[in-house]
């Protein structure tokens, strides 16, 4: 008997299923058919929406960090409430690198902050296409480097450092996180959240979710050309399993989603670094799709995977 083959659709759990048709219903124009400027708006409304109600932390603070050309990055701080000198995560958003703000990872970061038993440094990082690759990439490991520098005066325990991001901002902490072992700067954990890690959308992840599980192929691809030149898309900044070499590499905890046009490069790297030599725990969220883990409010597995992120972190972090 011939079996059929498997719709991908089947896969959606009923809550994003659910989700996935009430935003269908609400017929919203896809995002690569709107203007950057819209597209940022509508990717904070939908934010604001979709996640969870700011959680209270210690404290929630304004700062900056430096970047290479004088340009100072807005940066958030949260820590919590009565810790000395906690331990500290550099986290990275996503979107595509042209959406996203510290606005849209607010309540994503606080929940890290507060499962995690750590200080959170959200950083808000230039966006294409008014700064292209590789400005992101400066931005991050500059904001990495003048964290780590600055951590003391800032009331932080940057000896116990991570880096972390979703999406673009997880391809990022890749990236942060093979500077560092080349500079000698030594991290604790990388967090990495369905990261993009190729050159190109060539993986069978992209053909089996590109259409219908919100984060489409046309999206993507006008995401990457806002962001980076074709000739450059080899170039390892952008795409981390074409580095040469990853081994030495901060632990890495690594989340994905089973419906996300990314997964299959997320196992891809996973299976990198494992072979490498370099400690690798990686969870899938069954029936889960990209983007889930800021949608707290509609998607249950989005509260456990930031249960999940903070037991991460804390054994990370932990001691001296």
């Amino acid at each position: 008997m011939t079996v059929p083959p498997l719709n991908p659709a089947n896969l959606l759990s009923p809550e994003a299923r659910r989700l996935i048709d009430n935003i269908h219903r609400a017929q919203r124009a896809p995002l690569h058919t709107l203007g950057v400027a819209q597209a940022r708006a509508f990717y904070e409304t939908g934010s604001s929406i979709l996640d969870l109600p700011p959680a209270e932390v210690g404290r929630v603070e304004p700062l900056h960090l430096k970047a290479r050309d004088g340009h100072r990055l807005a940066a958030r701080l949260y820590a919590p409430a009565q810790v000395s000198h906690p331990p500290v995560l550099l986290y990275l958003h996503g979107g595509g690198f042209t959406l996203g703000s510290l606005a849209t990872h607010d309540g994503l970061c606080r929940q890290l902050c507060l499962h995690g038993h750590c200080a959170v440094v959200s950083l808000d990082y230039r966006l294409a296409p008014e700064h292209r690759f590789p400005t992101a990439v400066y931005d991050a490991w500059d904001g990495l480097q003048d964290l780590k520098a600055r951590g003391l005066s800032l009331g932080l325990d940057t000896s116990r450092l991570a880096v972390g991001g979703d999406s673009a901002g997880g391809t990022l902490a890749c990236v942060c996180a093979l500077m560092a072992r080349d500079a000698g700067l030594p991290l604790r954990l990388q967090l990495l959240m369905y990261p993009g890690t190729t050159a190109h959308q060539d993986t069978d992840s992209h053909q089996r979710f590109g259409k219908g599980f919100l984060l489409d192929r046309e999206t993507i691809s006008w995401f990457f050309a806002q962001y980076i030149d074709v000739a450059q898309r080899t170039d390892w900044r952008f795409a981390p399993l074409r580095a040469q070499e990853h081994g030495g590499l901060a632990p890495a905890w690594v989340e994905l989603a089973e419906c996300d046009p990314l997964v299959d490069e997320g196992i891809d790297y996973a299976d990198r670094l494992r072979a490498a030599g370099v400690q690798v725990d990686l969870e899938i969220y069954r029936g889960m799709i990209h983007g889930f883990v800021t949608m707290g409010r509609a998607l249950a597995p989005a509260r456990q995977a930031h249960q999940d992120a903070g037991l991460a972190l804390q054994k990370a972090l932990a001691g001296p």
